[in-house]
Formats: structure tokens, C-alpha cells, sequence
């Protein structure tokens, strides 16, 4: 584990956080699980491309196709920044809470410490949920399926949203006359901060070439953090609660204050995370008492 450790290190440094190809993602999650249990043998280890490729493959579909999202219909901008304006603009004197939190924590030219920590919390988004879901398919396959499930579904919503409803963020919006309050989009520039150069300079380039621009509504970065912690909460005590509950609202500070999304983007999010959670529990209710009712049979 140290050499791996060692290994990832030295890729991030040189080459950047591996967010651009979920092959790439899950090929270095695979060699920690080898490095892990190196005791087992190959044909053990042979079992995460078995159930891994397929999914790592579907993921790869889905980043294609999300690039597409915005072909079909004009980017909603209006609506999204009404509806900020309308829950906070008593509290940000009419503005929408990106531009007002930029007034007050950002200016242009400078890298404030805070910023390392607020793009670790925007990567953590493209490795969190794929390691979660590493970690419960070493211990225990029920619930990596049920997890797994939970994510596919969630991705599946969000990606038949962006065909149908394509939104612009709030760095888009200034861009296009739509805020008159400048925006900059500053979720990378902590890699300055940490001397992450390359890692910086890697993820802007996907930003602009393989992302969906208008892909706003619903956040899936929001969402996959709240899908995480909510997977979880009913196993943890409650007075942990709270602990779990600070990332999904560390990454949603985080989206508004880089002008990646707006707060009702986090919201709709977050509602499809409970749409999600009921339909494939319910769907998984019914599978189960199909199987029980043919056993009896």
C-alpha cells in the first residue's frame, strides 16, 4: 500500500487527479485492492474486472453522452437565478448567493488558503463515491449491490435531466450577460495553493473540453456526496450524523462560492437522491418478495 500510495502520488503530481477517464479511476482503485490483499491469488484478483468493467465501461457511456445533453434544447439561465434570488436575495441584497460569496471571500488575482481546501473538497467528488463503493465490494457484495444500484440510478436521473432541462451555471451566466455581477469560476485554483500545478491544469482542460456546460440541474456533485452519506446514515449512530452531514454540505458551499452551481441546483439534487433511494428500495422490496413467493412455490 505504501508503494501504491507512493505511485498515485507522483501520477497526481506530475499528471493530475485522475477524473477524466473512469477506466483510469477504477484501474488505480484496482491495483490499491491488489496491494491491499497481494496474499490472495490472481484469480481473485482477476474478480474486480469481472464486476468492475462493465460499470467502469457504462460510466465511460454516460460521460460521452452528457457531453451531448445540450444539443437538443437552449440552456435555461433565468429561471435558476430567479429562484436563488427569490430564497436569499433578503440576505444578499438581490443577489444570488455565488455572487455574494465572491464579493466577500475572493478577489481576483489571489489565492486565499481557504481555496486549497475547497478544491479537495470539489475533486473529492470524482473519488470518493467510486472508493466507497471499492471498499464495499472487498467486504461484503449485498451491500456493494445495493449501493451500486443506488448510484447507477442516480446517474440515470440525472442524465435523462440534462437532455430534457439543460442549465447553466453561474460562471456561464456572467459570461453571457445573463448576471451582472462578475463570476469567476474558481474551483481549481487551490492546486496554486498546494503546488498541484499540474493537477490544476489537467482538470481545467476537462472542464472545458469533455464537460457538459450546461449540465447545472440537478448537481450530481451534490448529490453523489449526499447519496454517499446517506447510504450510510442508518447503520452509524446518530450523534455521527452530523460528522457525515458536513461533506455534502462542504461540497455544496463549495459549488456556489466557485460558481459551479446555484443553491436550487444542490436542492433538486438532493431530491433526487431521496427520489432514488425510494424507487430502488421498493424495487428491491418487490424483488425480494417475488424470490420469497417462488421459493414457496
Amino acid at each position: 500500500m505504501l508503494v501504491w500510495g507512493v505511485v498515485f502520488a507522483v501520477g497526481v503530481y506530475f499528471v493530475g487527479v485522475p477524473t477524466s477517464d473512469p477506466l483510469i479511476a477504477f484501474g488505480w482503485l484496482w491495483l490499491a485492492t491488489i496491494a491491499w490483499r497481494n496474499h490472495e491469488p490472481w484469480r481473485t484478483h482477476l474478480l474486480f474486472l469481472r464486476d468492475w468493467l462493465p460499470i467502469a465501461l457504462l460510466l465511460v457511456v454516460y460521460n460521452v453522452s452528457r457531453s451531448w445533453a445540450d444539443d437538443f434544447f437552449a440552456p435555461h439561465v433565468t429561471p435558476l437565478i430567479d429562484a436563488d434570488k427569490a430564497m436569499f436575495g433578503r440576505l444578499t441584497g438581490g443577489q444570488v448567493p455565488t455572487t455574494w460569496l465572491q464579493q466577500h471571500l475572493y478577489h481576483p488575482g489571489e489565492t486565499p488558503w481557504w481555496l486549497a481546501i475547497v478544491t479537495l473538497v470539489y475533486v473529492s467528488h470524482f473519488l470518493t463515491v467510486p472508493t466507497i463503493a471499492v471498499i464495499l465490494w472487498v467486504r461484503a457484495r449485498a451491500p456493494w449491490a445495493r449501493f451500486m444500484r443506488r448510484w447507477f440510478t442516480l446517474c440515470v436521473f440525472g442524465l435523462v435531466t440534462y437532455f430534457l432541462y439543460p442549465a447553466a451555471p453561474p460562471w456561464w451566466a456572467y459570461e453571457h450577460g445573463a448576471l451582472a455581477e462578475p463570476v469567476t469560476r474558481i474551483s481549481t485554483n487551490g492546486w496554486d495553493v498546494l503546488g498541484l500545478h499540474g493537477a490544476g491544469n489537467t482538470l481545467n482542460a476537462l472542464q472545458v473540453e469533455q464537460s457538459n456546460p450546461v449540465a447545472a440541474m440537478p448537481s450530481l456533485h451534490t448529490a453523489w456526496a449526499m447519496m454517499a452519506v446517506a447510504f450510510f446514515l442508518p447503520m452509524v449512530r446518530r450523534r455521527w450524523w452530523p460528522l457525515l452531514l458536513a461533506y455534502p454540505l462542504a461540497m455544496t458551499f463549495t459549488l456556489v462560492y466557485t460558481g459551479e452551481h446555484y443553491v436550487i441546483d444542490v436542492l433538486v439534487g438532493w431530491l433526487y437522491v431521496a427520489a432514488v433511494f425510494l424507487v430502488v428500495g421498493r424495487a428491491e422490496r418487490w424483488w425480494a418478495a417475488r424470490l420469497g413467493s417462488a421459493g414457496d412455490d
